[in-house]
């Protein structure tokens, strides 16, 4: 997994990232690996209970509770499923390097240690030590409100998610959805097509966008939109860990 991350285009992915805010990688995970891990969510048994379904998870979490949208997620547990640790590890390197230039032209002076494991060192230091990733499952009528995954001091400003999937026949509806809101302008709104094993990296909360004035920062959401028929799997890769 490592090898296949590394050998993306990933001078391209960051030219998608500085116009848009998310860049789409096709056919990152195969369909095995992708009926592998909607495999792991397990039965939802109705959405009475918060209860993880397995020893995988450390929680569950029904989005209607808290005003999130209609749906539901569960946060793996240490350790994780060695393809996650893996897209987790793989993903760092480059994000890194793209975090630096992102924050660079920001004027933010936080930077990033070489390994992943060194960033995650830094998170449970200051008491960032819950595991972030997590497998999503909707079903028709379900939603996801536009949001930012802010877990508590430290925030790696790009993550990875993964439609685990397939439009058309295992769902219709549930296009993820970024938002862009620009100083002094109104929001634009951008829509990533994706099939199953396709990925899409973006910015967590802000990104850099050259101005008639220089480098401004906008403020960046994410959700998904009403699920119409069918499920709907996601892997959500988040770099830092939660508090």
């Amino acid at each position: 997994m490592s090898a296949r991350v590394q050998s993306l285009d990933w001078a391209g992915l960051e030219d998608e990232l500085n116009g848009f805010g998310a860049a789409r990688i096709a056919h990152l995970l195969s369909e095995r690996e992708c009926a592998a891990l909607c495999e792991m969510y397990g039965p939802t048994n109705g959405r009475a209970s918060i209860t993880p379904t397995s020893a995988l998870f450390r929680s569950r979490i029904v989005m209607a509770r808290h005003g999130f949208g209609r749906g539901e997620y569960q946060y793996f547990a240490y350790p994780l499923p060695s393809l996650v640790a893996e897209l987790r590890e793989g993903f760092y390197a480059p994000l890194r390097d793209i975090a630096h230039r992102w924050h660079q032209a920001m004027g933010i002076d936080t930077r990033y240690p070489p390994t992943h494991r060194a960033y995650l060192a830094q998170c449970h230091d200051a008491g960032q030590r819950r595991p972030t990733p997590l497998l999503l499952r909707y079903e028709a009528g379900d939603y996801n409100c536009l949001h930012q995954d802010l877990y508590g001091e430290h925030v790696f400003p790009l993550q990875v998610a993964i439609l685990l999937s397939q439009p058309g026949e295992d769902f219709t509806g549930g296009e993820f959805v970024l938002t862009e809101q620009r100083p002094r302008m109104q929001s634009r709104a951008e829509v990533v097509p994706l099939t199953r094993g396709d990925a899409v990296v973006f910015a967590v909360h802000h990104r850099p966008v050259n101005g008639t004035r220089g480098v401004y920062r906008v403020t960046m959401r994410h959700g998904v939109s009403r699920v119409r028929s069918g499920h709907r799997h996601t892997l959500g890769v988040i770099l830092h860990d939660a508090t």
